[in-house]
């Protein structure tokens, strides 16, 4: 959530940052702005809205400089509104950015007004501003001023900061919230991610936990969180700013559905062999480690979260050990109680989300027997912190609506429970076959993207509706709460998921002619008891529509409703694929009902912060 693109350069920059701004629009915002050094003064144009808004007014009132910060600001203090934009502003000499929540700001803020200071916004972020603009009035520079300022702050931040006073400069600083350095040829940028900067450098040093970077267009210094020098690695990523655009397709989000035979594909290369999972794909060390655990937890929110629910029953019925899959958020503040020889699991994919880092935090200080991360992000925080990592290489998501980066992570994580089993005494022939039905994912998932044109035509069914239920058991029971998820984030109507044998403790209630009911039906033991589930809906009018695996549609008739029937590949790889029909349906009711599919309202694609 909210986003920050800097730079600093021989040439105007403020092309780069409005190109900037629009490639963090994936990331979720409610208003935009930056400020530009002009002039012996800092210039600012801000707006409640889209980035195009801020786009109409530089046309009108254009703004030139070599060097600047922008923002897009998703409202956590203060209501969306121009006032409250970002970057926020000590007079017309200094103005600063800021992604996160400062926690002591209502303290700070009291502080600054005894002294004099009149505030024009409601957030925590503009305590910072003026926080800076009176060190440096004591006679610190603008990298002095921000090194003693963040002394003083509680919470989580990624900033970045200019003052008319030193022409070319900006200062950044990081803590709890992602900030990246970009080197370039004669210029420099920090932003939130290197996206928004892969049109003008490939190069960039990832900035650590208290590090505050000073940078101009001829070079950059840092320090770290005791204030002293330090260095950090110069990485070249291998991706394009070609990755992150939609092609030929509607939305990004359609985009990355039909990326997943792909980004499947690329997550098990080098990771499989036709008989066994690699030795050392999670990390040097990682099997013996494994050949430990008793117990696993994992910890992570939203899609990573039903991930890891799949996970856990699949880690309990093939390799035999206990396993439990917990929101971060609730994680963290309750006490967990850490067995003996305990695996500890993180999932995300932005490496970011601000309740799955800190309960990896926590973890590291309880006693687990080693961390384990599974993420897209190569350098992001969870990947650096964790003792264990395994990427799932499903490329830059832009849809806030997460479709490959959960099948990825479904992927890798089939490669845990699979090495956990051959670990835990699963049969070799078992084994071996498990793994050689993996290799066939890719091509299972591009038979289900055939399905397209069907959903398409369901979605239709969907339009005028306000609610729907999903249905499903055991290890598809998340799968179903995911395509309920999908249906909510992006169509805006109200879907929840229950296992299949919940329907009489409740929710059979709210069925009637009028609520779509969607059961995800695999070809395994508990089938008959998912058929009388559906009977029992069936009897009370509900509309039904059966997502069936080959084999299940036996089982259903016409009088069940709409069936679609498609090949899974077996217990295995039966939740991965059966996802994708979830998905396409989500995807075209949300174009029909003519909703912002890649931007859904209030949804941000980061959560930095709790």
């Amino acid at each position: 959530m909210c986003g920050i693109v800097a730079a600093s350069a021989e040439r105007d920059v403020v092309d780069i940052l409005m190109s900037g701004l629009h490639a963090l629009e994936y990331r979720g915002y409610d208003s935009a702005g930056l400020a530009i050094q002009a002039d012996g003064l800092v210039a600012r144009q801000r707006t409640q809205g889209k980035v195009g808004r801020l786009d109409d007014l530089l046309r009108k009132n254009p703004l030139a400089g070599n060097c600047g910060i922008a923002h897009t600001r998703w409202a956590t203090h203060g209501i969306p509104s121009e006032r409250n934009a970002h970057p926020m502003a000590s007079g017309d000499r200094l103005a600063l950015v800021h992604n996160g929540i400062i926690e002591n700001h209502e303290a700070l803020r009291r502080e600054l007004q005894q002294s004099g200071v009149e505030f024009s916004s409601d957030t925590d972020t503009e305590v910072m501003v003026h926080l800076v603009a009176g060190l440096m009035g004591e006679g610190n520079d603008l990298f002095g001023a921000v090194c003693k300022a963040v002394q003083r702050l509680e919470g989580a931040y990624a900033i970045a900061v200019v003052s008319a006073a030193e022409p070319g400069v900006i200062v950044g600083a990081r803590q709890g919230s992602p900030l990246v350095l970009g080197v370039g040829f004669a210029e420099h940028f920090l932003a939130s991610d290197i996206y928004p900067l892969l049109p003008v450098t490939n190069r960039f040093v990832y900035l650590e936990e208290g590090d505050v970077v000073r940078l101009d267009s001829t070079g950059y210094q840092i320090r770290d969180r005791d204030d002293r020098e330090a260095e950090r690695p110069i990485r070249e990523a291998d991706m394009s700013a070609d990755a992150v655009q939609r092609g030929d397709f509607r939305h990004y989000m359609l985009k990355e559905i039909y990326e997943q035979p792909q980004v499947v594909a690329e997550t098990l290369e080098g990771r499989i062999s036709a008989t066994r999972v690699l030795p050392n794909i999670f990390g040097v060390g990682a099997e013996a480690q494994f050949a430990q655990v008793k117990n696993v937890h994992i910890v992570a929110c939203g899609t990573a979260y039903h991930a890891g629910l799949v996970a856990r029953y699949m880690i309990e019925q093939l390799a035999g050990v206990p396993c439990t899959a917990e929101v971060a958020s609730e994680y963290r503040y309750r006490n967990p109680v850490v067995p003996e020889d305990t695996l500890f699991v993180t999932i995300s994919q932005s490496g970011e989300t601000a309740d799955t880092l800190a309960a990896l935090r926590h973890a590291r200080q309880a006693g687990y027997l080693t961390t384990l991360a599974i993420c897209n992000v190569p350098e992001s925080s969870v990947v650096r912190e964790a003792d264990l990592v395994l990427m799932t290489r499903a490329g830059p998501e832009i849809g806030v609506a997460s479709t490959k980066a959960f099948t990825t992570q479904l992927a890798a994580l089939q490669l845990l429970v699979l090495e956990l089993a051959r670990l835990n005494g699963m049969e070799s022939e078992e084994y071996s076959s498990l793994v050689g039905d993996l290799s066939h994912l890719p091509d299972l998932l591009n038979q289900a993207l055939e399905l397209d044109p069907v959903f398409e035509k369901l979605a239709e069914d969907f339009v005028d509706k306000n609610h729907a239920l999903f249905l499903g058991r055991g290890s598809h029971y998340p799968i179903a709460m995911e395509g309920a998820l999908k249906l909510k984030e992006i169509s805006y109507i109200h879907a929840e998921a229950y296992p299949a044998g919940e329907l009489k403790h409740g929710p059979l209630a709210l069925v009637d002619s009028e609520m779509p009911v969607i059961a995800v039906a695999p070809n395994n033991r508990l089938l008959e008891k998912l058929v009388s589930n559906i009977e029992e809906v069936h009897a009370r009018g509900g509309q039904l529509y059966v997502i069936a695996e080959k084999g299940a549609e036996t089982r259903f008739s016409e009088r069940h409703g709409k069936l679609i029937k498609l090949d899974t590949g077996g217990a295995l790889l039966a939740p991965i694929v059966l996802t994708v029909p979830l998905q396409l349906l989500a995807y075209h009711v949300a174009v029909l009902k003519g909703t912002d599919v890649d931007q859904p309202r209030n949804l941000a694609k980061s959560v930095t912060v709790e």
